[in-house]
C-alpha cells in the first residue's frame, strides 16, 4: 500500500482554523445545554432521540462541511462516495479538536465523526457490496440514521464472553430453506443501540464453528426492526446510562436475516476486525489527547489563580514538576498515534508494525492520559470531582476507554507477540549476551594461599 495523498496544507490549515471556530462559537458554549438534554430524555422515557442542540449543530456542522471528515481518502474511494478528503495522519490533528469538547464525543456526534458509526462506515465502505452500502452507507454518511456494532458478550453460565473474540457462543446458523441466518443469544455494551436513531447494526458472531478458529466467525447486518430482537437494558459506566446513545445488553430470540446480510462472505469476521478495530479506538485515543490538553489548561488556570499557605499554587514545586510531566506524557502520547496513524496511511492495517503501533495506542495512551487527568482533578481539590469542571468526564472516559474495543492486558499482549516475531529479523538479536573466557580461572579452593594472606586471615580471625 502506498502513502496516501494528504490534503493540501494551505487548506488542511484553513480547515483546521474552521474547526476551531465552530468549536468556540458552538460547541464550547452548548456542552451544559447539550448534558442537560440528554438527561432529560434518558429520564423521561425509553424512547430515547438525539438531544435538540444535537440535531440543531448537526445542521450547522453540515452546511460548513465540517461533516465525515473521519473518513480516509483510501476508504472513500473504494466506496465511490466522498469523505473529508483526509489522511489517517490528518485526521488525528482533527479529532484531537473534537476531542476537547465536554463529553468527549459531543464535537464528534455533531460532526459525524463519532463511534461508532465511523468504525461501521469504514467496514462498509472497504467491505460492503454495492447493495449493502446504498441502503446503510449513504444514509449514514448522511447523518440520517445512526448504528451499532454487536461483538461483546455478557460472559453469563451458558456463555463464554471473555475478550477473547474465539469464545463467541452467540448462536448465527443458517436455514437453507427460508435462505436467512437464524440468530440467538446475548449481546451487551452495545453502544448506540438505545437510539430511535440507529436502525442497524453489524453483529459478529460464529456461523462456521467447526472452521479453523479464526474462520468461525462472521459479521452479518442486522436491521433494528427485525423481529426476535429485545433491548433488555442500558448499561451503566460510572452511574451514567450515556442516553440517548446508550450501551444496551441485547437479546435475540430467532432473529431472522437473509444470507445477503453477511458482510464480506462467511468466516471473514476476524478478517474485518482486524480492519475496523485499527482506526476506531485510535479516533478514541486521539479525542483523549484533546481531552487531555483540556484538562491541563484548566489545571494551569487554577493554579495561577489559587492562593493556599500564602502563595499561589503555581509556585509549589510539586505543582510545577507535575505540569512539566504532563506536557512531556502529551508530547508522547501524540508523537504515538501521529506514528500509527502515519503508519496506517502508508502501509495499511494489516502490515505488523502498523498493528503493534496501534496495539501500543490503545494499551499506552488511554491509561497515559488517564494519570494526567488524574493529577490534573487533584490540583482542583474538591471542585475537580464535581461537575462545575470538564475533569471527571475526562477522567471517567479515559478509565472507560481501557476496556473499550478490550482490556490493556489484550493490547499488550498482541503488541508483545509481534515484537517477538519482528525481533526474529533484528540486526541486533545476536548481541544481546558477550561472550565470556571460561579459559581462565580466578582461584581454585584449594590453591596455596600466600604467606601474607594467611597472616593477615590470621589476625583477623582474632577479632
Amino acid at each position: 500500500m502506498s502513502g496516501l495523498e494528504a490534503m493540501a496544507p494551505a487548506q488542511f490549515e484553513a480547515l483546521k482554523a474552521k474547526l476551531w471556530t465552530f468549536m468556540h462559537d458552538s460547541i464550547y458554549p452548548n456542552e451544559q445545554l447539550f448534558i442537560q438534554q440528554t438527561h432529560a430524555i434518558g429520564q423521561a422515557s425509553n424512547e430515547w432521540t438525539h438531544a435538540p442542540i444535537h440535531v440543531e449543530l448537526m445542521r450547522k456542522a453540515k452546511t460548513l462541511h465540517l461533516w465525515n471528515m473521519f473518513l480516509p481518502v483510501d476508504s472513500a474511494a473504494m466506496a465511490g462516495v466522498s469523505g473529508g478528503g483526509l489522511t489517517n495522519l490528518q485526521y488525528a490533528e482533527i479529532c484531537e479538536i473534537l476531542g476537547t469538547s465536554c463529553p468527549a464525543e459531543f464535537a464528534s456526534q455533531c460532526t459525524n465523526c463519532t463511534s461508532p458509526d465511523t468504525g461501521n462506515m469504514e467496514v462498509l465502505a472497504r467491505y460492503g457490496t454495492p447493495a449493502q452500502r446504498e441502503q446503510w452507507l449513504i444514509p449514514l454518511l448522511n447523518g440520517t440514521i445512526r448504528s451499532a456494532y454487536a461483538m461483546t458478550e455478557p460472559g453469563n453460565e451458558n456463555q463464554k464472553g471473555s475478550s477473547d473474540a474465539t469464545n463467541m457462543s452467540i448462536r448465527v446458523e443458517r436455514d437453507e430453506k427460508t435462505q436467512e441466518y437464524v440468530i440467538n443469544g446475548s449481546k451487551w455494551w452495545i453502544t448506540g443501540a438505545g437510539s430511535l436513531h440507529c436502525k442497524v447494526m453489524i453483529l459478529m458472531g460464529k456461523t462456521n464453528p467447526e472452521a479453523a478458529i479464526h474462520k468461525t466467525t462472521s459479521q452479518i447486518l442486522v436491521p433494528m426492526d427485525t423481529p426476535g430482537i429485545t433491548l433488555l437494558r442500558p448499561l451503566c459506566a460510572f452511574g451514567d446510562d450515556d442516553a440517548p446513545k446508550g450501551h444496551m445488553e441485547i437479546v435475540f430470540e430467532d432473529c431472522r436475516v437473509p444470507f445477503e446480510n453477511v458482510i464480506l462472505g462467511e468466516g471473514r469476521g476476524f478478517e474485518i476486525s482486524q480492519g475496523r478495530l485499527g482506526p476506531g479506538r485510535i479516533h478514541h485515543c486521539m479525542r483523549a489527547i484533546g481531552q487531555a490538553e483540556r484538562a491541563l489548561a484548566a489545571m494551569c488556570s487554577r493554579v495561577q489563580n489559587r492562593t493556599v499557605f500564602g502563595k499561589k499554587l503555581s509556585k509549589f514545586d510539586s505543582i510545577l514538576q507535575d505540569i512539566g510531566k504532563i506536557r512531556a506524557e502529551i508530547e508522547c502520547c501524540r508523537l504515538l498515534i501521529h506514528k500509527a496513524a502515519d503508519n496506517m496511511d502508508k502501509f495499511g492495517n494489516k502490515d505488523p508494525r502498523t498493528r503493534q503501533l496501534l496495539s501500543l495506542v490503545k494499551a499506552h495512551v488511554p491509561v497515559t492520559l488517564q494519570d494526567c487527568t488524574d493529577r490534573c482533578m487533584q490540583a482542583h481539590g474538591a471542585k475537580g470531582f464535581s461537575n462545575d469542571t470538564p475533569l471527571f468526564s475526562a477522567w471517567a472516559g479515559a478509565r472507560a476507554l481501557r476496556m473499550a474495543d478490550g482490556p490493556d492486558e489484550v493490547h499488550w499482549r498482541t503488541a508483545a507477540g509481534i515484537e517477538l516475531k519482528l525481533q526474529e529479523h533484528s540486526p541486533l538479536k545476536n548481541y544481546g549476551e558477550f561472550e565470556v573466557d571460561r579459559t581462565k580461572v580466578f582461584r581454585r579452593t584449594t590453591d596455596p594461599i600466600s604467606e601474607t594472606t594467611k597472616q593477615l586471615l590470621k589476625n583477623y580471625s582474632k577479632l
